[in-house]
């Protein structure tokens, strides 16, 4: 017999799908429960960016209706299913947020915060075709896999101590590079995925202007929403150079399924000719989107408000502040970029790392203060860190 690759997990057996209909009442039972099960276990996930303090059961009749929302989200589509006036709602809300005017540029509600990168990149390479992407060294990895779907060149930045791009080694580096038709293409990072620090892109950009023009995108997906409510705020936006941006709709927010939001200057984007069916208009990557995704970004928009959103960002800010502290008590080695929700430390026991959900990475480990992790939380995670120590002098 075959044997099944090392990194292949098998289906669970009771999970596995027959010839024959299975029991409704039980498969909903079981669903059930694994909600239940997750929600008990929602309060001790603190190292992964994702809000889980959320409440949107009241939106449940939702699931019982089709939202395609097909196509590009400004034009209309002939089949009509679509919720596409919400999105544009939400379009607008993020675009306002990220330093824009609306009206100058297009986006659209994606499947996730990598997909809407993805179509960054894909814009990036439409605007300057043979230019050498620029990436730091603390970028998340969908940026190297965006660049090998659309085979793009990367050359790796390094970082500084507190995890931003060094602008000083990517002047270095695009010194030298150009050559006509070339330019370079900075993939920046709001909120770099182990320390949470916000690259400078208007520093940035001057510094790659040896390579000739520079286009910038920036990976706000675990950071936007929280430098769009920092103050003073960091350099992170259209208001600060940027050419497109991704911002995650569930990690700071909260959802019950992953979005993201992609967000490009207009002037940009290739011309597209409209037609009929066939021929729609559409600039987006997925040509089908989840409607429901785009319902349940509104909803969760409007139940905060501009003011409520602020507001969130800020308990979770303190919170933060809260773990420094703590941790630093605890003898854990604590680091933070002020204004981040990311709080870095020494790598505790593995016992530790499962039992609080932490991501690791080498020596460090890091908690993300999202609406869900609450001060009672990071004093028992503190306690154990305490723990541990102890078990280790022993």
């Amino acid at each position: 017999m075959r044997e099944l690759p090392a990194d292949l997990t098998p289906a669970d057996a009771s999970l596995s799908i027959g010839d024959l209909p299975s029991d409704p009442a039980a498969d909903t039972g079981h669903l059930h429960q694994l909600a239940r099960t997750l929600r008990l276990e929602e309060r001790r996930v603190l190292g992964f960016p994702g809000n889980l303090d959320f409440a949107m059961e009241d939106l449940a009749p939702l699931l019982g209706v089709f939202f395609n929302n097909v196509g590009d989200p400004y034009s209309p589509d002939a089949s009509n299913i679509g919720a596409k006036p919400y999105e544009l709602a939400v379009l607008e809300y993020f675009a306002v947020l990220s330093g824009a005017v609306p009206s100058e540029v297009y986006g659209y509600v994606a499947s996730s915060s990598s997909e809407a990168l993805l179509h960054g990149l894909a814009t990036a390479r439409h605007t300057l075709p043979t230019a050498t992407v620029y990436a730091s060294d603390q970028a998340h990895y969908s940026v190297r896999r965006a660049c090998d779907l659309l085979r793009m060149n990367v050359v790796t930045v390094a970082s500084l101590p507190d995890g931003a791009m060094d602008a000083e080694d990517l002047r270095l580096k695009t010194t030298g590079r150009r050559r006509p038709g070339g330019g370079a293409i900075v993939v920046a990072t709001c909120g770099t995925t182990m320390r949470g620090a916000v690259d400078d892109i208007a520093a940035l950009r001057a510094a790659a202007g040896a390579a000739g023009r520079v286009y910038v995108h920036v990976d706000a997906a675990g950071g936007g929403l929280v430098a769009a409510h920092t103050h003073p705020q960091p350099r992170w936006s259209f208001a600060h150079g940027a050419d497109s941006l991704n911002i995650s709709g569930h990690k700071v927010l909260g959802m019950p399924v992953p979005a993201g939001v992609s967000l490009a200057r207009r002037a940009l984007l290739p011309e597209t000719q409209g037609g009929e069916y066939i021929g729609a208009t559409d600039r987006t990557l997925a040509c089908s989107r989840s409607g429901l995704a785009s319902l349940l970004l509104w909803a969760r928009l409007r139940a905060l408000g501009r003011s409520g959103m602020a507001a969130l960002v800020s308990r979770c800010q303190e919170v933060a502040a809260y773990a420094v502290d703590r941790l630093e008590g605890a003898g854990a080695d604590p680091g933070h970029v002020p204004g981040s929700l990311t709080v870095t430390f020494t790598r505790p026991p593995d016992w530790v790392v499962a039992k609080w959900h932490l991501a690791c990475a080498g020596t460090l480990a890091h908690l993300v203060t999202v609406g869900h992790v609450t001060y009672a939380a990071v004093d028992e995670l503190a306690a154990d860190l305490v723990a541990a120590r102890w078990q280790a002098a022993a």
